[in-house]
């Protein structure tokens, strides 16, 4: 009788682990200016090819069972084995650093951070089979984090070289992360306070749509390091032209042309967000609230942003992110941010330095859309009562 496979998504990410065997577990170097080499698993932890296999093999078995439980143990396997690989690595760090050098820098391996990515989208996997409702999904989802978490601020990854490059430079990260979070907010406000009134007025005047829209299409088309450059000598001018702006912190290089691009760019998604959020509203529900005596302004708090806000939101959600991946460039003008760290470590060198500005940010960008996914999770759960 034939063996039938009811998740091939896994079986696949299985296929890919034992593939991921033959790549580095771990990069090691005996101090900050060497080139490190790559280091097999086995090398490192002789026991652990006969563990993986076990443990491969348990999950592959999980593949060819059909039901909930199959689909519960494979969320546990794999969310275990997403933080024994990542304690494995600080321990490594540390067996390697006491065994060879204090000097040692230890990095997690192209092999270690296949396997855990491929943990990752076996959890996503499952979960989207168990649920399919958006909050406990989400709620899924965050936990597979409590342990990793919990790993790095209980300090058993301070040995690997990223947490190394993090104690030398900490005050440096601090304000890097700062400036971040001032060029996140800093565009988010005034993208809303400009985005969202055009798109009111696109929608209430359709026969405007055509022309705005293509003005917005052309900015979004210029690349961003263009726009950041085409906004220096205008600001210097007008810098030069009225002193006072210079006391006000405007400049023609650093935060204020990066906001300005910034903001530019945020306009297209939320104005487009706005049509297309208050045109799923219904003329018969309009006809409605008009039957009802409702002003102009009563109709659009109670009926059209309520029925709006889900679209909206999912246009604030990818302006968000867009913004925080942006920002990185922008230290190209002296914006700082984490892209100071990045540009920093190209120009050195430092392999290190530049993770420690690239997986911030990615980390702020998964942050922000998760707690976009809560919201809209919350709000579709209220909608739903």
């Amino acid at each position: 009788m034939p063996i039938k496979c009811h998740n091939r998504v896994l079986l696949l990410l299985v296929f890919f682990a034992l593939a991921a065997c033959a790549l580095p577990y771990v990069n090691f170097a005996p101090n900050r200016l060497m080139s490190g080499e790559g280091r097999a698993v086995w090398q490192v932890w002789p026991f652990t090819p006969l563990l993986l296999a076990l443990v491969i093999c348990f999950v592959a078995t999980l593949a060819l069972r059909q039901g909930r439980l199959p689909l519960i143990l494979t969320l546990i396997a794999c969310e275990l084995l997403f933080g024994v690989l990542t304690w494995s690595a600080g321990e490594a760090a540390t067996h390697l650093a006491n065994t060879e050098s204090p000097l040692a820098r230890t990095s997690i391996g192209s092999g270690l951070w296949l396997w855990m990515a491929l943990c990752l989208l076996a959890c996503s996997d499952v979960i989207r089979r168990l649920s399919d409702q958006p909050f406990w999904r989400w709620l899924l989802h965050a936990q597979i984090w409590v342990l990793p978490l919990g790993l790095l601020f209980s300090g058993e990854l301070n040995s690997l070289s990223l947490l190394k490059e993090y104690a030398n430079r900490q005050d440096v990260f601090d304000d890097a992360f700062l400036q971040h979070l001032t060029i996140l907010f800093g565009t988010l406000l005034p993208s809303l306070l400009i985005g969202v009134p055009i798109g009111l007025w696109c929608y209430r005047h359709p026969a405007r749509q055509g022309p705005v829209f293509t003005v917005l299409n052309i900015i979004q088309t210029i690349p961003s390091v263009a726009l950041f450059g085409l906004l220096i000598a205008p600001l210097a001018g007008l810098v030069k032209t009225f002193p006072l702006l210079s006391s006000l912190g405007i400049a023609g290089t650093g935060m204020t042309p990066a906001l300005i691009a910034l903001v530019l760019y945020a306009l297209l998604p939320l104005a487009r967000g706005v049509v297309a959020g208050l045109s799923q509203v219904s003329p018969d529900v309009l006809e409605s609230a008009n039957a009802m005596g409702m002003s102009q302004s009563q109709r659009f708090w109670k009926i059209q942003l309520p029925i709006a806000l889900p679209v909206l939101l999912r246009s604030l959600r990818v302006v968000a992110v867009q913004t925080v991946g942006m920002a990185v460039i922008a230290a190209l003008i002296g914006a700082g941010g984490f892209g100071a760290l990045v540009f920093q470590g190209l120009l050195s060198s430092a392999l290190d330095l530049v993770l420690l500005g690239v997986i911030p940010t990615i980390a702020l960008a998964v942050v922000i859309d998760a707690l976009f996914a809560l919201w809209l999770a919350l709000l579709k759960g209220r909608n739903n009562d």
